[in-house]
């Protein structure tokens, strides 16, 4: 048996979207088949049937979801990362010919879904676009659907393609099918929706939001971009805002790494908003607000004016409490302006939105009247430039009742007066059925049957029903029959057929005029999208600046001072989020200064003492002063840092397949190869994850290069004491440690930044914090002792390194590299050789000459990997037979 013609339909229009569910509609359903329908079901958690129609006979694998609530369904795919093309019937059944002509209308994807279940209020849904340049780099543009904000640049390495698209958090990336496979490769390890569109060509329609100096590379990925989003939404885009064109320079630069251990915009563990920066920081009282204030804490300025005058705002606002605070009361009544004016442009918008924009537009006055009485020049100017709208208010209050429904295709939308013809209708509507109740009343008189009525269905339209019972009361001829019931007659009359026309006509043009009254309505507000756009921005600002300055105030933070002497100057500094969350007076400030004279810390001290919470509470200092807050501290001198590396805590990456070690190397990698003397570096145990003394000559060979070759301001924190002695190698370099000290056999942690290097590490005072047996601490504290007994026999490292660089054993301690009974096959070769004093054979040749090529080698010209690699080299050469 052939495959029936609705399913070769199905089939047909499958082909072009083999990479989304097609939702099939079919009456009040969408149905799926085949392969989608046992995806969709698994996914979904929906019953999975079947139905017939297939080849020979074959079932059809098949499910569905009801046209009426298919949104929720569509949000949890969208929320997995699929794609769904809608299909609906695009012809009336009662006059098509065959099948009913179906079409896709709208293909949904993660980065173009508009719908309020799938999106985060206070935060953006980014669609992404990116070509490939002749040069080997990339330009990126962006959009949120939602808002008609774009953004574009170019000139992007890979490496700053993949910062650009997480600061962004972009749900979805168009693409070429040809782009390189090893783009292909990280766009998919992050987990991105890939999308493909061929054309770079920029659709003319569109050209006005394209400025008329832009680079080609830039035309050609928002071209690429446009021409997607055209393709897949199929309705007009006029809410789309001219791209905004950027350059990666002018923003401080913070690599994935960075912003996940910073924890800015959500946490490390659990990926949750509590608990990072933006959840301390967010006071907004707005959607479009928090979402300003994430991209402000996503993209520091680097521009020192811009920054001062974020700042002098902010410390307007904290001057100015009650006006502050009346703000915040009239922000709290505004809707999202932005999202809004998207849904208007969009055409999905209903009459009880457009009174969420009326009340919003009620406030405008208001704020700016409350700008205009703070004395800071910087708000009074915004106030002045911000456009109450008045017309649109005016607008919707004279069309839009009071209480409308959700619906904008059953009437009860319009206000009565608004429209002289819809008030006619509703009169012959509202009369009609007036004289139907007097009609009832009259036949009830005339017959003497009580219990006569007049009813109404969609099928017959009005009637007057008589009981059977009451049949015998009914005069001859007055009624002609219409429709027989089990216990009852309906009837009908010639002035009730000729009443239920004019009732009908009247209902039916009154519901069709308001539909059509409301959508010229919302036309004529969509003219007016790029006023209500400039609107929302200015007060999305407004809140974000409201919000630093509560933040500010209420945990009595200072305003910073900016220098060009690379200077830090923290006085009584606290990590923001930490002193949040401890109770009250539990969080020790500390003070740290680096002035022209230091760019490394060297931090030792014990775990849980605070070296990491003191070194990220300085990069939350610098970011929090960038993007125009206050800052935890007494005092805060800083400079503008170009960028922050960080290489903190531990983690495998399994899906690129990278040990912890190899992480951690290619992210010190990062910072000491990207950074610059504007720069700032956080590296916290870095070559724990491999042997002592490989961890220890590394750890000292990246110190060395950083602060010879990079001189960025660095905070270092180590549990390697062996090199605290740099403090007298490295002219800028300092040693500071966390304070700790015993008190009847236990630590106690002082949580203190203090000057000089850390006696010792704690570490089995920290494994008893932990409650390990007690046996296996009884048992660590006794080899601890042998450890540091043998220790106190060998010789420093200083000491060795002078040896070699005379080329001569010390004369008391003279050993060969190899004791006589050493196994050199089964143990690691010392960085150093021990040399004892009761022993004066000469080293062997072989021996010298690895001396003489480690005294060759220029350390500080080697990246850490090489420093690695020649290191191996030596030691097979004196392993070597």
């Amino acid at each position: 048996m052939a495959i029936t013609p609705m399913m070769q339909q199905y089939i047909s229009i499958k082909e072009h979207y083999q990479d989304a569910f097609l939702f099939f509609r079919l009456g009040d359903f969408y149905e799926m088949f085949y392969e989608d329908a046992k995806l969709a079901a698994r996914e979904l958690e929906i019953t999975l049937t079947s139905r017939g129609g297939g080849v020979d006979g074959e079932r059809i694998p098949m499910c569905g979801v009801p046209y009426h609530s298919a949104d929720q369904y569509i949000a949890r795919l969208i929320e997995k990362g699929y794609k769904i093309a809608i299909c609906e019937q695009v012809e009336d059944p009662k006059e098509a010919k065959g099948v009913v002509k179906r079409e896709v209308v709208q293909l949904i994807t993660p980065g173009t879904v508009m719908t309020e279940g799938s999106l985060r209020p206070k935060e953006n849904n980014y669609l992404a676009a990116m070509t490939a340049s002749d040069d080997g780099t990339y330009s990126l543009a962006v959009v949120d659907m939602t808002t008609g904000e774009s953004k574009a640049t170019r000139g992007l390495s890979e490496r700053l393609v993949s910062q650009e698209l997480n600061s962004f958090q972009c749900r979805e990336v168009v693409v070429a099918s040809n782009i390189g496979q090893a783009v292909l490769d990280h766009l998919q390890q992050h987990a991105f929706t890939l999308s493909y569109e061929e054309s770079e060509a920029m659709p003319m329609a569109f050209e006005s939001l394209l400025p008329k100096d832009s680079h080609q590379d830039i035309a050609r990925v928002y071209g690429r971009l446009l021409t997607y989003l055209l393709h897949t939404q199929k309705r007009t885009l006029d809410h789309l805002q001219p791209v905004e064109t950027y350059e990666v320079m002018q923003y401080m630069r913070l690599n994935e790494q960075t912003r996940r251990n910073l924890e800015l915009v959500s946490t490390m563990r659990g990926a949750h908003k509590k608990g990072s920066l933006l959840w301390l920081l967010d006071q907004t009282k707005t959607a479009m607000g928090g979402r300003r204030l994430k991209q402000w804490i996503e993209k520091p300025l680097l521009n020192e004016a811009e920054i001062s005058e974020r700042l002098a705002m902010v410390e307007a606002f904290i001057a100015h409490f009650f006006e502050k605070e009346s703000l915040r009361e009239l922000l709290n009544d505004i809707y999202d302006l932005e999202r809004l004016v998207g849904r208007i442009s969009y055409g999905n918008v209903n009459a009880r939105e457009l009174l969420q924009l009326k009340q919003s537009l009620g406030q405008i006055p208001a704020i700016k009247k409350v700008l205009q009485a703070i004395d800071s020049a910087s708000l009074q100017r915004l106030a002045g430039e911000i456009d109450p709208c008045e017309d649109i208010d005016t607008l919707i209050e004279q069309a839009i009742s009071e209480d409308p429904p959700i619906s904008i295709t059953e009437g009860g939308m319009i206000k009565e007066g608004y429209d002289e013809k819809l008030d006619e209708y509703r009169y012959i509507s509202k009369n009609g059925k007036a004289w139907l109740a007097q009609l009832e009343q009259q036949e009830r008189d005339a017959t003497g049957i009580k219990s006569l009525k007049i009813g109404y269905n969609k099928v017959f339209g009005y009637y007057i029903e008589v009981t059977k019972a009451n049949l015998k009361y009914l005069p001859e001829g007055r009624y002609e029959r219409k429709q027989t019931l089990t216990n009852a007659e309906r009837y009908i009359t010639p002035e009730l057929k000729e009443k239920e026309k004019l009732i009908m006509e009247a209902q039916e043009k009154m519901v069709d005029l308001e539909y059509q009254l409301f959508q010229n309505i919302r036309k004529e507000i969509k003219a007016h999208s790029e006023r209500l756009q400039k609107l929302a921005r200015y007060i999305s600002t407004v809140d974000v600046l409201q919000s630093l300055a509560t933040v500010s105030s209420e945990n009595n933070y200072v305003k910073p001072v900016f220098n060009h002497e690379r200077r830090i100057r923290l006085t009584n500094s606290r990590h923001p989020v930490v002193e949040k969350v401890l109770d009250s007076g539990q969080f020790v400030a500390n003070d740290l200064y680096m002035d022209d004279t230091c760019d490394v810390l060297l931090i030792t001290g014990p775990n849980m003492g605070g070296k990491s919470t003191a070194m990220r509470q300085v990069a939350l200092a610098a970011i929090m002063a960038q993007i125009g807050c206050f800052v935890p501290a007494d005092e805060a001198v800083l400079p503008i840092f170009d960028q922050i590396f960080t290489r903190i805590g531990a983690a495998d990456d399994l899906v690129s397949g990278q040990s912890t070690f190899m992480v951690e190397m290619a992210e010190a990698k990062e910072a000491v190869t990207e950074a610059t003397e504007q720069s700032l570096i956080l590296l916290d145990e870095i070559g724990r994850g491999t042997s002592t003394y490989d961890g220890i000559a590394i750890a000292r060979s990246i110190v060395e290069f950083i602060h010879t070759h990079v001189k960025a301001k660095t905070l270092f924190s180590t549990h390697y004491h062996e090199l605290t002695d740099l403090e007298q190698a490295l002219a800028r370099l300092r040693n500071v440690h966390v304070g700790a000290k015993e008190e009847e056999g236990r630590v106690v942690f002082l949580h203190k930044v203090m000057k000089g290097a850390a006696d010792k590490s704690y570490g089995i005072h920290v494994a008893e914090l932990a409650e390990l047996p007690e046996e296996v601490i009884r048992r660590a504290s006794e080899i601890l002792v042998e450890l540091e007994a043998g220790s106190s026999r060998q010789q420093s490292v200083t000491q060795v390194a002078t040896a070699i660089e005379k080329e001569e054993q010390p004369e008391e301690e003279q050993v060969p590299v190899h004791g006589p009974e050493s196994t050199v096959e089964t143990e690691q070769l010392a960085l150093f050789a021990e040399l004892s004093s009761t022993d004066e054979g000469k080293l062997s040749k072989k021996e010298k000459t690895v001396l003489k090529q480690l005294k060759s080698i220029e350390l500080l010209a080697m990246t850490p990997m090489d420093a690695m690699n020649q290191l191996f080299e030596l030691q097979k050469q004196l392993r070597s037979n």
